[in-house]
């Protein structure tokens, strides 16, 4: 379980915007999922700007990233090395333009 939490670690700390969902940015295997990908993309960001992980494909990530966060639900977002939140927060956070003011401070380049 050391490994899952070094590489979900580096992944965070490597990444300026990290999401752990269900399937992909293209494909979003789960409503909860797909919803936090079109607020980002609201937002201006697209696949390049994303780091997505895909939890349906390693078990020990999907249960790795609840542990790691102690947030018992996936989708997980995290900004410059922070966690967010799951559906509900980033939906609230896109609401009242939280999100938004948080994207901005970020440097892509």
């Amino acid at each position: 379980m050391k490994d899952i939490k070094k590489y979900i670690d580096s992944v965070i700390r490597e990444n300026k915007i990290v999401l752990f969902m269900k399937g992909s940015l293209s494909f979003p295997m789960c409503g909860f999922s797909g919803k936090v990908v079109r607020i980002l993309k609201e937002c201006s960001l697209n696949n390049n700007n994303i780091l997505s992980v895909n939890v349906l494909e390693d078990d020990n990530i999907r249960q790795g990233i609840k542990d790691y966060s102690d947030w018992p639900t996936i989708p997980q977002l995290y900004i410059d090395g922070c966690f967010i939140g799951g559906a509900d927060i980033v939906s609230e956070l896109y609401l009242n333009g939280e999100l938004k003011k948080m994207l901005e401070h970020i440097n892509f380049s």
